[in-house]
């Protein structure tokens, strides 16, 4: 048995995260497969997050979200309301480290961007993104408080979570009309 790779000997892998806004400020929350999950959060509880994916070699964050929003969602109609100050890191817990991200990773650097959904939620299709030309990730969603994001992820991403609740927590109040 081959002994797991070093924490500090693995890179981040660089991808985006992305936060979709209905019109009353709550945010798009996908429920992950369990049969696809690396990490297996949907089996201990936590199946609820936001799109996120990769970046591809030389592509630009913003089109890498808006690319991976389609096919997590097939979300197409949206605006880009904010993007994170700063790139947001979390790490892959000790008994991951080495297996999931196919053992490339020791956690994921993230470009957070909040869009709002301008378009009808028939738009929205997780079971079959893009007319079933993307792998569905998801087997369901719902609108959320973004403020219960952090308590809905898979306890090692909730710091993660909770830097994104910062980046974006004056979002929800540009829908509120008073």
């Amino acid at each position: 048995m081959s002994a797991s790779p070093s924490r500090e000997s693995l890179p981040y892998r660089d991808c985006v995260g992305i936060a979709v806004f209905n019109a009353a400020g709550n945010v798009f929350l996908g429920h992950r497969k369990s049969e696809d999950d690396p990490d297996q959060s949907a089996k201990k509880g936590f199946a609820w997050q936001m799109p996120q994916g990769g970046i591809d070699e030389g592509e630009d964050p913003l089109r890498a979200a808006l690319r991976e929003l389609h096919e997590e969602t097939n979300m197409t109609s949206v605006s880009l309301l904010a993007e994170a100050p700063e790139w947001i890191y979390y790490d892959l817990p000790d008994d991951l480290l080495g297996i999931g991200f196919k053992g490339k990773y020791r956690g994921q650097r993230q470009r957070w961007f909040a869009f709002a959904f301008t378009g009808d939620e028939k738009e929205i299709d997780v079971e079959t993104p893009g007319g079933g030309k993307f792998k569905a990730e998801f087997n369901a969603w719902r609108w959320e408080r973004l403020s219960r994001t952090p308590s809905l992820i898979v306890p090692f991403k909730r710091d993660a979570y909770e830097k994104v609740v910062d980046a974006f927590i004056d979002i929800p109040q540009r829908f509120t009309h008073t």
